[in-house]
């Protein structure tokens, strides 16, 4: 069966309104999970999802290939719907797909000790074939549009195959991609191309909107990584407190009750989403959504137009909704969580209940704040209370609780302003020798290319949040700061790095950032020997376009502070002061090579002498 018949994408970017996803209850017994799902997204939906996961794991495969094991899986769903009692019905869709994976011919011959994946047990096996997901792998071609003139024709020709292949593409590019996210960015190509159809030069007017596109696709991308990397570090409590500190800021309005119930579903998506489990993850978030929806005025009075969107498109919008106003008449905490004489009664009575709601009280009262900075507010909150209701004076001993809570809120907001100052002050570059110091004495093991890009990504999170309202910087800053120092946190998880980031990584969700930020030179580092090669002068420092040579700058600076993690700012700029005259000088002779060979071997000495380090 051709891929042209599997999908109709009318019901998904056509239609203004959503058709009924309305399922049985959660909590209803389903004696085929397949059969469910089938019925709950119906053909259409359940094909297109099919091939993103097949997509997403068998990264390799060609389309016409996957085609074949989405036509199975159909096909057994077809089966369960008519019989759920038939064989095979009753296994986990995991298990399903995972199944149709294992009877791939020549499994590893393509894909190598992958296939040894087969001979585990669910749920190690779907976790033994996570890990072989590659992001954005080398072996796969970004998505190649057609060529301008013909491009037009062959959607207008054959819409369903055109879409369907732009999402097999979008797929295996981008293994961990939920799959709502996939067919809404479908959507968005959609759009696009009907309206450059109509201009004159359409490859102009589509350059910009793939451009807009992708990234769209790479931030989403990165958000939802980094979800599911808090997820599975630091489990289903963490997520969910992180989620009811976000959640209750985006809808102030909205109540605790709702809140809560809200907390829970969406922990259950994303556990979907990033199992790889796509077709729940895709069926579960359409119903999610439908409920917000059903009760968009006490959640929100920013997703009313999100929820009069087709189904696909509803779900990006209500993501990216801003915040909603906070009630104009939310009464002082003070009273309630600081001078109340019976605080630890409703602490010691429900302390879940009683934390969730300072959480929720808090988030809805203070939007400025990061979810990070609330939840160690909370956590500073609870060790106070926990202190104090042992004592025979508990409300004496907490009383002065919001001058410690504001220890924290200062910590925070000098770390932002410290660090936008100096950028706004001495710029990108100044900004970025900053970050390289500071965090080659933190852990000096990490190569020099990926300390540089580290201080790049740093680099761009203060770019981009530093010149926002003062309101929004601080959750900008440390929100995209945590996804940098995740995946830092990844890394060192395969490759050990030292044990001052190893305890930051796992010790405390909330602290990662203060904990990054008060690190300080790793005492236990043994440098290696001065190696006069790594001073590698050549005519480039001259011709090189200026962004090269500034990289080769300040990976020598690196390079030097791993050989002496102690050495300080008046022996960095001694240093960095002779390597610019140097090439000042060099540069302007004509016999380059030669004036970097003398003058070259006059630095490493005058660096050695500088840096305490013998011959």
């Amino acid at each position: 069966m051709k891929w042209v018949t599997l999908i109709s994408f009318i019901f998904l970017f056509s239609s203004a309104t959503s058709r009924n996803l309305q399922r049985v209850a959660r909590d209803a017994d389903h004696k085929s999970e397949i059969a469910h799902r089938y019925n709950d997204l119906k053909e259409e939906t359940f094909k297109a999802v099919a091939m993103i996961t097949f997509a997403q794991y068998l990264q390799r495969c060609s389309y016409d290939g996957l085609s074949k094991l989405v036509k199975d899986v159909v096909d057994l769903a077809q089966k369960c719907v008519a019989n759920e009692d038939a064989p095979e019905c009753s296994k986990s869709l995991p298990s399903i797909f995972l199944d149709e994976i294992c009877q791939v011919e020549k499994l590893r011959d393509s894909y190598g000790a992958m296939a040894d994946c087969c001979a585990k047990s669910d749920p190690e096996r779907n976790e033994c074939f996570l890990s072989f997901k590659i992001p954005q792998p080398d072996f796969v071609q970004p998505y190649q549009r057609p060529a301008s003139d013909v491009i037009c024709k062959e959607y207008e020709d054959n819409r369903v195959s055109f879409l369907g292949h732009f999402i097999y593409s979008v797929a295996r590019r981008n293994p961990f991609l939920y799959a709502p996210t996939i067919l809404g960015v479908a959507a968005d190509y959609e759009h696009a191309l009907k309206s450059c159809c109509k201009e004159s030069d359409v490859g102009a007017c589509l350059d910009g909107k793939e451009t807009a596109i992708r990234e769209k696709v790479k931030k989403i991308s990165v958000k939802q990584q980094y979800s599911c990397g808090i997820l599975q570090k630091f489990g289903d409590r963490i997520f969910q407190a992180d989620k009811l500190a976000f959640l209750s800021q985006k809808y102030p309005k909205a109540s605790f009750t709702e809140i809560s119930k809200l907390i829970h579903d969406v922990k259950d998506v994303y556990k979907e989403c990033c199992e790889g489990d796509m077709v729940e993850c895709m069926d579960d978030r359409a119903e999610l959504v439908n409920y917000i929806c059903s009760k968009h005025e006490s959640f929100s009075s920013k997703i009313k137009d999100c929820c009069e969107k087709p189904i696909v498109e509803r779900s990006q919008c209500i993501m990216e909704a801003e915040f909603d106003e906070k009630p104009a008449d939310l009464p002082s905490l003070v009273e309630k969580y600081i001078q109340d004489k019976e605080v630890c009664k409703s602490f010691e009575a429900g302390h879940d209940a009683f934390m969730s709601e300072f959480v929720y009280e808090y988030s809805r009262r203070h939007p400025e704040f990061s979810t990070q900075l609330i939840l160690r507010i909370a956590k500073g909150y609870e060790t106070l209370l926990e202190k104090c209701c042992k004592t025979d004076n508990p409300a004496e001993c907490y009383a002065n609780a919001q001058d410690q809570l504001n220890e924290h809120i200062k910590e925070t907001q000098d770390v932002v302003k410290t660090n936008c100052d100096l950028l706004t002050t001495h710029g990108e570059a100044d900004f970025l020798k900053a970050l390289l110091i500071r965090y080659t004495k933190k852990m000096p093991q990490v190569s020099t290319e990926t300390l540089l890009e580290i201080g790049k990504k740093m680099t761009g999170v203060g770019t981009k949040c530093c010149k926002l309202p003062e309101d929004r910087r601080l959750p900008c800053s440390e929100g995209y700061l945590s996804m940098v120092i995740q995946d830092m946190c990844r890394r060192q998880e395969t490759s050990p790095i030292n044990d001052n980031v190893s305890h930051c990584c796992s010790d405390s969700y909330a602290y990662r950032r203060p904990c990054f930020s008060a690190m300080g030179v790793d005492t236990k580092y043994v440098p290696p020997p001065f190696n006069p090669e790594m001073f590698n002068f050549d005519e480039k420092l001259c011709s090189a376009p200026a962004e090269e040579r500034a990289a080769g700058q300040m990976k020598l600076l690196v390079n030097l502070i791993k050989r002496k993690p102690q050495m300080t700012e008046e022996q960095i700029k001694t240093i960095a002061d002779g390597f610019t005259a140097m090439v000042d000088k060099c540069c302007k002779q004509s016999d380059i090579e030669t004036c970097f060979g003398e003058e070259g071997a006059n630095l490493i000495v005058q660096s050695r002498a500088t840096l305490g380090i013998g011959a």
